[in-house]
């Protein structure tokens, strides 16, 4: 009896010691990058690297970092130092990185990552970025926006649509078949109602868009007519329901619910069409191409440019089911 009230003792004396062994500032540090500017100019255009920690830090600390990808150290860009430092009572540090001058035409890609040092900092999972230089003096589709500026650079577009071409009224996000429960919800009414919850998401790649008497259809007929003074924002979005009471900002993008009282639409096959008010069609979707029970919406991967993909499997979504109104990460389509 006496001997295990002896081992008790001393594993009480061993598991005190080691807690009082154990301070706040042993704990190592989680280190992740940020960039001020994903993108820089090869002629003395600057971006910034940070070194982001999870909480300030009692000492300076020096976060090892290494580049890789197309451009070239010392040859497209230099670095103001060679480690990133966050000093004491700080939880960042960041470098400078500067463009050399060249008439280089190429958009070239900096890989910035965190070199391991176990014992002054944990490498986290977002300790890599990637960084773009190029030559903003340059034009290459002739469209006047230069290349930094030209979200399409190879291909002429106006200015107002960042050097893209206008894309017309499409198709960004579709759910034709609720999941279950009340995560099927898509309207924010409070009810999943499976038809009501479906919903047709369209944006506009154009100018200010009057969209008065255009209609959605599937393979049985007029599902939705727009009402008048129904006028998409360049850039914007339009969501519109089966039905139900939708609840909620949906990205401040306009919605409206069917004018039928239902979309109706068949996960077992179907085509969504929309026209224009003189019968013109202007955007396809076919559910025949998509698997007839998904449980969660298809949407463009990225917005408006990509191809379709089911939403939860997307990154950028973070596993969300549907984004009614808004890019798959959420965030409204206009600032």
């Amino acid at each position: 009896m006496h001997r295990f009230n002896i081992a008790i003792t001393l594993s009480a004396l061993v598991l005190m010691n080691f807690l009082h062994g154990c301070k706040t500032e042993d704990v190592l540090p989680t280190v992740s990058l940020e960039s001020s500017e994903a993108r820089f100019d090869y002629n003395e255009g600057t971006t910034r690297v940070y070194a982001v920690l999870n909480g300030p830090v009692n000492r300076d600390i020096p976060i090892k970092i290494e580049f890789g990808g197309e451009a070239i150290l010392n040859f497209d860009f230099q670095i103001s130092a060679s480690d990133i430092v966050v000093q004491k009572g700080s939880d960042r540090g960041y470098i400078t990185l500067v463009g050399i001058p060249s008439t280089d035409t190429a958009i070239k890609l900096i890989e910035v990552f965190v070199v391991a040092e176990p014992e002054n900092y944990i490498v986290g999972n977002d300790a890599q970025i990637t960084l773009e230089i190029q030559n903003c003096s340059i034009d290459r589709d002739g469209d006047g926006v230069p290349d930094c500026d030209d979200d399409c650079p190879d291909i002429p577009g106006p200015p107002e649509n960042n050097g893209c071409p206008w894309l017309g009224l499409i198709f960004n996000e579709i759910l034709y078949d609720p999941p279950p429960g009340i995560n099927g919800d898509a309207n924010g009414d409070g009810v999943r109602q499976p038809q009501e919850d479906e919903f047709v998401e369209l944006f506009n790649s154009n100018p200010d868009l009057d969209i008065s008497g255009y209609t959605i259809s599937d393979l049985d007929g007029v599902r939705h007519v727009f009402p008048p003074g129904t006028i998409v924002p360049s850039k914007g979005s339009v969501v519109v329901f089966g039905g139900g009471s939708p609840t909620g900002s949906f990205g401040g993008s306009i919605v409206q619910t069917a004018s039928t009282g239902l979309l109706s639409l068949n996960r077992g096959g179907d085509v969504i069409t929309v026209r224009d008010n003189q019968g013109q069609v202007l955007a396809v979707f076919d559910i025949n191409d998509f698997f007839d029970r998904p449980a969660a919406s298809y949407s463009r991967n990225p917005d408006v440019n990509g191809e379709f993909e089911l939403h939860p499997n997307i990154p950028a979504a973070n596993g969300a089911l549907y984004s009614p109104g808004t890019k798959l990460n959420g965030t409204p389509f206009l600032d």
